[in-house]
């Protein structure tokens, strides 16, 4: 350090900017005129050598977990730097006990020199300087500094989040951020196909890793590569876990079915960090999530989207050999304990090992893991279930075949619009009797107070309208009733959605998991394989069989018996 009496600085120059103080990248705190500050400042010093600029822009002062200063300090410990100069406290850093930290002991150990220019501080020239009150007073405020800025940053950023305004740095896979707004996602055409197609097979039966498998085989980009690529943007690849970063993996595939951006919502918020110093963060409950809805275009259908969730992640599922979903996968109870069925494979023999109907059975899940004692086995095979399910379904389609039938005969035979229009006029009328009750039962408390007619009469005159207005009451909710029943919409319009569904699986053969998630609901197996089934569609049909009876027409449903 000395040489011929003189003292021969090797000095770092620190520079540090970040996103906090970009309000003045064209003030005194710009990387620039820090820079420049500097530089003049050991110019006007003999005694001072420039060994390098380390300079950080874009890094927050709250940690020292940044490129220069880390360059900094190994130039320190290599005794390359022995003097270190910044613009002002704020510079080095914005947690008060780190900056004091190596301002009052790591520079001391390493017998660095340390100049704030603005703050007069030189611990070489002025050691008292460094221990003045002022320098961890204002090492505070710095840090209240960039609290205070980290809780304004939050406050608009959960504002936008609210406003359904994407915040995000990447746009979710699928979409892009519009180039006239950045806060808005518009659909990736490319993309949003891939991900139509994974839903798509997802519905049909495939599991996550043969879709995977699908993706790789036929040279589809997984989401970073496609990002990095295609759209040209920096990012990471969260799913670490996979041999190869670059390919699709069955948690990418989860990622995505999962994701409900992909309905036309906003979904933020996921995740809080711990607090403004550290960079960590930590998931938060989905009720805590920030969701808006219909922010954008939508690339799944959220009748789709519910069935894949339904499908895979509500319920106990089973991926066969080939890599589909098994057919009863998320429909399956029993139907004492009302647990989920377990599928296990049994042994069979060679020539119908590629035979799935014969490789699986359904047992009680309470009785397979929990306890015998809580519940019987309840097994049944594959091939059997099937045959009952398929059974039962074609009973279940031609009923609601009759059913529709019935239901097309009331309308031709009975005048429904002149009854509605009938009762609505019986309605009004009815309305203006009950009305001409109350006026007159009023009335006849006042003529009796006056003495217009006697107790005895009032008495007489108050029972018999009292009981002409309950015979109104009466009659006005029957009416009230038949009249709700005739003008059922879902009943009458031309063509019942629902029945339109089901009769698309008229003369089925065979039973495929898109016919078993469409029509079906649960499925209770009992013992002695015995089965019950409960359809979709259950409300409405109940609508529907009331409707009948009330038009009596119920025994013409001859199935009904039979089911």
């Amino acid at each position: 350090m000395i040489k011929n009496n003189i003292y021969n600085w090797k000095v770092a120059l620190y520079i540090r900017l970040s996103v906090e103080d970009e309000d003045e990248k064209e003030e005194s705190n710009s990387v620039v005129n820090q820079k420049q500050l500097l530089s003049q400042y050991i110019s006007e010093n003999d005694d001072f050598d420039l060994v390098d600029y380390y300079i950080d822009d874009g890094y927050s002062g709250t940690n020292f977990d940044r490129p220069g200063f880390k360059r900094m300090m190994t130039d320190i410990f290599d005794k390359k730097v022995n003097a270190v100069i910044i613009k002002d406290l704020s510079r080095l850093g914005r947690n008060y006990i780190e900056v004091g930290n190596y301002i009052e002991q790591i520079f001391p150990v390493y017998n660095v020199r340390f100049i704030s220019i603005n703050d007069n501080i030189d611990s070489f020239k002025d050691p008292d300087s460094t221990n003045n009150i002022l320098v961890p007073f204002k090492n505070l405020m710095n840090d209240e500094y960039s609290r205070d800025i980290s809780n304004k940053v939050k406050a608009v950023m959960k504002m936008k989040k609210k406003n359904g305004e994407f915040v995000g740095t990447i746009a979710p896979y699928g979409y892009i951020k519009s180039p006239e707004d950045k806060h808005k996602l518009i659909v990736d055409s490319e993309s949003a196909e891939v991900v139509k197609m994974i839903f798509k097979m997802t519905l049909e039966g495939s599991g996550r890793n043969k879709i995977a498998k699908m993706l790789n085989e036929t040279g589809v980009l997984s989401p970073v590569e496609y990002k990095k690529k295609v759209l040209n943007l920096k990012c990471g690849n969260r799913y670490t876990n996979c041999k190869e970063k670059n390919l699709w993996n069955p948690n990418q595939i989860t990622s995505i079915l999962k994701n409900e951006v992909y309905c036309g919502d906003m979904i933020q918020g996921k995740e809080r960090r711990i607090s403004y110093k550290i960079k960590k963060s930590v998931k938060l409950p989905k009720e805590d999530w920030i969701i808006v809805k219909n922010t954008h275009e939508a690339i799944i259908s959220r009748e789709d989207y519910e069935k894949v969730q339904n499908l895979i992640f509500s319920r106990d599922i089973r991926v066969c050999n080939n890599g589909n979903l098994n057919i009863f996968s998320g429909h399956l109870k029993c139907a004492d304990c009302g647990m989920t069925m377990t599928a296990t494979t049994r042994k069979v023999s060679k020539k119908n090992l590629n035979d799935e109907k014969k490789r699986y059975y359904y047992m009680c899940t309470t009785y397979s893991r929990k306890s015998h004692s809580l519940c019987t086995k309840h097994t049944i095979k594959s091939e059997v279930l099937e045959n009952l399910c398929l059974k039962t379904i074609k009973m279940h389609i031609a009923l609601i075949i009759d059913v529709e039938k019935v239901i097309k005969e009331i309308k031709m035979t009975k005048n429904i619009n002149c009854e509605s229009e009938l009762l609505k006029n019986n309605i009004d009328t009815i309305n203006k009797e009950i009305e001409k009750i109350k006026t007159l039962k009023k009335d006849l408390y006042e003529d009796w107070k006056f003495g217009f007619i006697t107790k005895e009469e009032y008495l007489q005159y108050n029972e018999d309208y009292s009981s002409k207005f309950e015979e109104l009451n009466t009659n006005l909710n029957n009416a009230k009733s038949r009249y709700e029943i005739i003008n059922n919409r879902a009943v009458l319009s031309d063509e019942i959605k629902w029945i339109q569904e089901i009769k698309t699986y008229n003369n089925i053969q065979t039973l495929t998991k898109e016919v078993i998630d469409n029509l079906i609901d649960t499925i209770y197996i009992k013992e002695d394989n015995n089965i019950n089934i409960k359809f979709k569609y259950q409300d409405e049909y109940l609508q529907v069989i009331q409707f009948i009876k009330d038009n009596g027409k119920y025994d013409s449903l001859n199935i009904l018996k039979v089911v």
